[in-house]
């Protein structure tokens, strides 16, 4: 079942329930999948390409709560945190920082970095293999952390 089966399957559960949060976070995943089809490139929808998307989706809320709370708008900031709720059920789960510092050193093994001006070979390398299970900011912080400790 793709993404986009899993959404219209949970919005069409959600209107019966009536869940107006799942609603509204399920709306924005189905408009934006089907910007992604339709953006003219003619590039197929991968799961890669459905996790970036879903990704874009949480940090634009993120940054939504961020300015909601910072004008005291908590309403809004509240709206937008159940959204993000919604929106995570379909990504996958993220790792714990533990497990990302193990994966990454492994990583600088493999790859033979020994210093920090090896970091965007790391990042990019762990970017790729760790798509949808850690965000770039995570990785680049624990691989700066990493390649600092060598």
């Amino acid at each position: 079942m793709t993404l986009e089966e899993k959404i219209m399957e949970d919005l069409k559960v959600a209107m019966k329930a009536q869940d107006k949060a799942s609603m509204r976070g399920l709306r924005a995943v189905k408009s934006a999948l089907l910007l992604l089809k339709t953006d003219g490139s003619g590039n197929e929808i991968t799961p890669e390409r459905e996790i970036q998307l879903l990704q874009k989706l949480v940090k634009q809320r993120r940054e939504s709560i961020a300015i909601f709370e910072k004008e005291n708008r908590t309403d809004l900031a509240e709206v937008e945190k159940e959204e993000v709720a919604v929106i995570e059920k379909y990504l996958p789960e993220a790792l714990s920082a533990e497990d990302l510092e193990k994966f990454i050193q492994a990583l600088i093994l493999s790859s033979g970095a020994s210093s920090v001006k090896d970091m965007g070979k790391v990042i990019g390398l762990a970017s790729k293999e760790l798509a949808g299970k850690a965000d770039g900011r995570a990785i680049s912080d624990m691989v700066k952390k990493c390649l600092a400790a060598l």
